[in-house]
């Protein structure tokens, strides 16, 4: 299992060999450290923790768990049901986009970007009223809410709220681009959140 965290930073299109443009996002990735191997025995399931980014405020907690690595800025976990190939993982490695290749099926988890409050034609697709015969002030509202009968709304009634800040995993991407040097990847398609949101980039 491959795994990697990064930043969004744009996106971009490239060519092949046949000239067919492709497009895709950068994603910037550091080295990222391990900082932590599960196992059944010690935490009752099998993960790796990783590190990535630096920071100057920590926690004492935090301080104490990265100790001999340096102040990480962001960790998170990624599980695994292969107990052999997490063996060969231990606390202080590093991991770069060198362990990706050209072609590679990944999948993408990270945080959409927010859209605020937003009215049920944003929100959920509505159609709205209709823009004549009488109709004044009712082109985006929701409509009717609910039956007389009941005297309550039920549940799960699509109405206006906040939209958007959901964790959003992108599944069946493919890497286009490794770059070494620069520390980034270029994955296909669209993927979630704005410029600078932290990415978590899983081998399928």
């Amino acid at each position: 299992m491959k795994f990697l965290l990064g930043t969004k930073e744009y996106m971009t299109q490239t060519f092949d060999g046949e000239g067919r443009v492709h497009v895709g996002t950068v994603v910037r990735s550091g080295p990222c450290t391990v900082t932590q191997v599960k196992s059944v025995e010690k935490d009752g399931y099998v993960a790796v923790q990783i590190g990535f980014g630096k920071t100057k405020r920590q926690t004492k907690a935090e301080a104490g768990h990265t100790a001999e690595l340096g102040p990480l800025r962001t960790l998170r976990e990624f599980r695994s049901n292969d107990v052999k190939e997490m063996a060969d993982v231990a606390r202080g490695q590093q991991m770069d986009v060198s362990i990706f290749a050209e072609g590679d099926k990944i999948s993408v988890s990270g945080t959409s970007k927010g859209k605020g409050f937003q009215g049920v034609v944003k929100r959920h697709g509505f159609a709205g009223g209709p823009r004549t015969h009488g109709q004044k002030h009712s082109e985006r509202e929701p409509g009717s809410i609910g039956a007389t009968g009941p005297q309550r709304v039920f549940k799960g009634r699509r109405m206006g709220g906040r939209m958007g800040s959901d964790r959003v995993r992108v599944k069946s991407l493919h890497i286009i681009a490794v770059d070494p040097e620069a520390q980034t990847l270029i994955v296909s398609g669209a993927l979630p959140g704005r410029r600078g949101t932290i990415l978590e980039i899983r081998g399928e």
